[in-house]
C-alpha cells in the first residue's frame, strides 16, 4: 500500500512537470517561426515558346539533262537560296561520267512509283557535306527550331545533320538517318542535339582542342544565327549499286529569319 501512495505520490510532480515543458517547446517553435524569414515567392512560369515558322523549303528540280548529272544551285526550285558541297576527295569513282569531287549528283526523275528528285553521292570516294542557305537571311534556329527532310541511306552510311553558324564554324549533330529501305521523312529539333566541331574542307570531325576530354568534346549551340543548314554522310561512297550511299530528298527548315 505504502508503495503505490509512493508512486501516485511521484506521478503528482511529473504531470505538471510534463505540462511545463509542452508549453515551453511550444513557445520554442512560435519564436523560430516568428524569426524564420518569408519564404520567396516561386518565379514566375517562362512563357511557353512558339512553333517557328516555315523558313524555307529545299525541293530540287531535273534539269534538261535529266538522270544523274553534277548538283548545283540551279537544281533548286526556290531561287533565293543557294547550294554549298564539301569534300576532298581527289576523284569520283565513274570519271567516265565527268562529275567532278565533290561527286554529289542530282538524282530520282519524282515519278509516283520512282525515286524523289534529290542529292546523290554514290561516286563520292571521301566523305563529303552538303549544305542550304538563304541568300537574305540567316536563320533562328534556337529553342524550337527544326528541319523536317526526306532521306535514305544504304549499307552502314547515315546522314547527320550540319549547321555552319554566322561566325564561319561548321558542326555536326549526334543524330544520324541511317533507313535503309527506302525514303522516310523525319523531323528533328536542333536544340535537342550535341554538335562537334566540323572541319569542313576535309568534312571529318576536327580536333576539340589539347586537353579536352573525350568525354567532354561534345556542345551545345547557340543557334540564333545559323547560316547553312544540311547534311554530312562521313564515310567513302561505293558507286552504283547498293554498298554505301546517302539521299537527301526535299527539306524544310523551321526558324526565324535573321536578316544578314
Amino acid at each position: 500500500m505504502s508503495g503505490r501512495l509512493s508512486v501516485l505520490s511521484g506521478w503528482k510532480w511529473v504531470i505538471p512537470a510534463l505540462m511545463v515543458l509542452g508549453v515551453t517547446v511550444q513557445q520554442s517553435a512560435i519564436r523560430i517561426d516568428a524569426q524564420a524569414p518569408a519564404q520567396a515567392p516561386a518565379p514566375a512560369a517562362r512563357p511557353r515558346p512558339t512553333r517557328p515558322p516555315l523558313f524555307f523549303t529545299a525541293d530540287w528540280k531535273q534539269t534538261e539533262k535529266g538522270g544523274e548529272h553534277p548538283a548545283d544551285s540551279s537544281a533548286l526550285t526556290n531561287a533565293n537560296l543557294e547550294l554549298k558541297l564539301y569534300g576532298m576527295a581527289p576523284a569520283c569513282s565513274s570519271p567516265e561520267e565527268n562529275v567532278k569531287p565533290p561527286c554529289v549528283q542530282i538524282s530520282g526523275n519524282g515519278s509516283a512509283n520512282g525515286d524523289p528528285i534529290n542529292l546523290w553521292n554514290g561516286l563520292a570516294q571521301g566523305p563529303i557535306a552538303a549544305t542550304v542557305r538563304d541568300k537574305n537571311n540567316f536563320v533562328d534556329l534556337s529553342v524550337w527550331g527544326r528541319v523536317k527532310w526526306r532521306t535514305r541511306a544504304n549499307g552502314f552510311h547515315a546522314l547527320r545533320p550540319v549547321v555552319v553558324l554566322a561566325d564561319g564554324t561548321a558542326w555536326v549533330g549526334d543524330r544520324a538517318e541511317s533507313n535503309t529501305m527506302d525514303f522516310v521523312d523525319t523531323e528533328f529539333v536542333l536544340s535537342n542535339l550535341r554538335w562537334l566541331r566540323l572541319d569542313l574542307k576535309r568534312v571529318v570531325t576536327a580536333s576539340a582542342g589539347p586537353g579536352t576530354a573525350y568525354y567532354d568534346q561534345f556542345r551545345t549551340l547557340d543557334l540564333t544565327k545559323v547560316d547553312e543548314v544540311g547534311y554530312a554522310d562521313l564515310l567513302p561512297s561505293s558507286g552504283h549499286g547498293a554498298g554505301g550511299w546517302v539521299n537527301l530528298g526535299k527539306f524544310e527548315v523551321y526558324g526565324t529569319p535573321v536578316k544578314r
